[in-house]
């Protein structure tokens, strides 16, 4: 698939992107391993969280639904697993991944876990290595990726890991195994991440510690079937923060978006830039923050991106380049080497297609230097990552010439019906076959 762009335009309107994907994961595993049917509404349709979904139908657990984001989890319990019938197919989706690397290493049965040719590429050490010192047996290749070979029937034991790297898809990884471990498992974190995990579970009656810089929690409780309504996904709605923050005349109101303290650093930056971003009616909906934000176009400036938000916005950064890209003067972002083994190296991508567009875009080993200024047309490639699909296409607002992105089918992991939202809120976008 490719997206067409012609150049210009403002964004406008008032709408709810797509539900928070991270919370939607959650919702399928925890709902799963809870005793009761736990009612979720706002799932996100995306092929990521379909793939968990299928994943736990493949486990043996009945799920009703999607129905316009509706499902119904009949939870079997933390021992109700069943072994599947062949090798777990998880498409794209990391998070499914290294996530069910934890949770399936408690269960009684073997199962092997694989992905298409960006997962299976992407680094699963971070996760087996500190599983492994909870005794669990996971192989992989030769170069620490997948497919995982998971080895059931292996008794785990509660350890205390201090994160190398800060990730919440390692430390919900342990803390997953943890439910099944003997005594306590513990982990701290260099720096904060997203927390969806510990918040899911003490909704659902499991007792989570949080001390500071770490959470712990003890093997052999149990989970209780709860209602969940996922967010709006802050990562989805940061594409269209970006483009009305670029463009000239518009007026956007984003709805119901999840302001989790621990994702909102894409807010933050912006507002260091300049962004007229309000932050409107916040509540808290199933333990989770959220509020509408409107967000007007504002000229925005180069920043030093503080290194302690970096975390907080690990996964807008790609159209957080573009933003840096429209700004006057210069943007440095450092100490994220984390963006180089995500979907793709989105530091090499972006500056590759940033370049191709004009932009003045130096890569360094864990961030990229941008010096902005006006932004040209041509062909870029998203490398088959979605979020470098969706970034390009906002940066067809300030663009001077037409832009094509090659490789978009993948945007429907994260984003289904990007195009026709996109296209509604004001940008000159069309989809077709490449």
């Amino acid at each position: 698939m490719v997206f067409e762009l012609k150049p210009g335009g403002a964004v406008r309107g008032r709408f709810r992107v797509p539900g928070d994907k991270s919370v939607s994961h959650r919702a399928v595993m925890l709902g799963a391993l809870a005793e009761g049917v736990t009612e979720v509404q706002g799932f996100l349709e995306g092929e990521d969280a379909l793939a968990t979904l299928a994943t736990f139908r493949a486990l043996g657990v009945r799920i009703d639904g999607p129905e316009q984001g509706r499902l119904r989890i009949h939870g079997v319990g933390l021992h109700g697993l069943r072994a599947p019938a062949e090798p777990l197919y998880l498409g794209n989706s990391g998070t499914t991944m290294r996530l069910l690397s934890g949770l399936l290493a408690g269960q009684s049965f073997d199962c092997t876990l694989t992905g298409d040719h960006s997962l299976s590429v992407r680094p699963m050490r971070r996760v087996t290595e500190p599983l492994a010192r909870m005794g669990a047996r996971i192989d992989t290749t030769d170069a620490g990726t997948a497919p995982l070979r998971i080895h059931g029937g292996t008794p785990l034991k509660g350890i205390d890991y201090a994160l190398p790297v800060a990730s919440a898809q390692v430390k919900s990884a342990l803390l997953l195994a943890g439910l099944y471990a003997e005594g306590e498992t513990r982990v701290t974190e260099p720096a904060p991440t997203r927390d969806h995990t510990e918040r899911m579970l003490a909704g659902m009656g499991y007792a989570v510690r949080r001390d500071g810089a770490s959470v712990s929690l003890r093997g052999g409780g149990k989970l209780r079937a709860a209602s969940i309504d996922v967010p709006a996904d802050i990562s989805s709605a940061a594409f269209f923060l970006v483009a009305a923050s670029i463009a000239e005349g518009s007026d956007l109101t984003l709805e119901h978006v999840g302001m989790n303290p621990t994702r909102t650093g894409v807010v933050d930056i912006l507002k260091l830039m300049g962004a007229d971003i309000d932050v409107l009616n916040p509540r808290e909906v199933g333990g989770e923050p959220v509020a509408d934000l409107r967000v007007r176009h504002a000229p925005l400036r180069g920043v030093q991106i503080p290194e302690e938000l970096v975390p907080l916005a690990i996964d807008e950064f790609p159209v957080l380049f573009v933003a840096a890209a429209c700004a006057q003067g210069e943007t440095l972002l450092t100490g994220a080497e984390e963006l180089r083994v995500k979907e793709s190296d989105r530091i090499a991508v972006m500056a590759e297609g940033l370049r191709t567009l004009g932009a003045d875009a130096e890569p360094t080993p864990d961030g990229m230097r941008i010096r902005g200024g006006g932004l040209g047309g041509g062909t870029v490639h998203s490398h088959s990552d979605h979020r470098i699909a969706m970034s390009f296409a906002v940066a067809s607002l300030r663009a001077q010439a037409p832009i094509r992105i090659e490789d978009c089918a993948n945007v429907n992991t994260s984003f289904p019906g990007f195009v026709a939202l996109a296209r509604e809120a004001g940008l000159n976008i069309e989809q077709g076959p490449a």
